[in-house]
């Protein structure tokens, strides 16, 4: 029989993955990683993951299928036996998301600043496609992930792998389970990816032109959208954000 201590291993890392997939970090129709994957995230043992895994799947959260191209696949993304894991989830870590989550976005603008000073005529090109690539993308995971692909070539155009490599370092820190920003619920998707593409114009405009003081200051308040959706999560998880 599992000791306690097992047990509430277990209860913190399901209460991690229903947050994760609740804030949008994996969307409906999306595969988690592997189980050894989730264990170097999570920072956890993979007995303790599969265990968690087989409580989400018996819940209905996810499904597992097998064969070609199986694994494990989020079903739905926040039931009303989501909101209290979700509310203690980020209450406990809120304090800290806070602080990361204002160091990211400097880094951010110091990143899109260098970006524009020293982006050359095939990183503009680059750049233009991703941008055409999320303007493209479906919404949900597949805008998610061109996210991900662009604000990734704007870092590598800064041409400074220790500020990227610290950027990823904090980011870690504010991932409730996943390597991925958080796109949010279905309800406000459509509006949050619209004001992300607006966002994304002025970033990519300002870079490519050259302006790096705008380049920072776009940068820096676009990336603000990942806070106001946990702070959205938050309320409606019954909690209060504070600070």
């Amino acid at each position: 029989m599992p000791d306690r201590a097992t047990e509430t291993r277990v209860d913190e890392v399901e209460d991690r993955l229903v947050t994760a997939v609740a804030v949008g970090e994996y969307l409906p129709a999306s595969r988690l990683p592997p189980e050894r994957e989730l264990a170097v995230l999570l920072g956890v043992g993979r007995v303790t993951v599969r265990a968690a895994l087989a409580r989400l799947v018996d819940r209905g959260l996810l499904e597992t299928r097998r064969g070609r191209g199986g694994g494990t696949f989020v079903r739905t993304q926040w039931p009303d036996t989501s909101s209290d894991a979700v509310g203690r989830t980020l209450l406990a870590r809120w304090a800290g998301i806070r602080d990361t989550a204002d160091a990211i976005a400097l880094l951010h603008g110091a990143l899109a600043t260098a970006a524009a000073e020293r982006i050359d005529d095939d990183g503009r090109a680059a750049l233009r496609d991703r941008l055409d690539a999320f303007r493209a993308a479906t919404s949900g995971f597949e805008k998610q992930q061109a996210d991900a692909v662009l604000h990734r070539t704007i870092i590598d155009a800064a041409g400074n792998e220790v500020l990227a490599a610290t950027l990823a370092g904090l980011e870690s820190q504010v991932s409730i389970a996943a390597p991925a920003h958080l796109w949010g619920t279905a309800e406000g998707m459509a509006e949050m990816e619209a004001r992300a593409l607006r966002e994304h114009e002025e970033l990519v405009d300002a870079v490519c032109d050259g302006r790096p003081g705008d380049a920072g200051v776009v940068a820096r308040r676009h990336v603000g959208i990942d806070l106001e959706l946990l702070e959205r999560a938050m309320l409606r998880a019954g909690q209060v954000p504070r600070g």
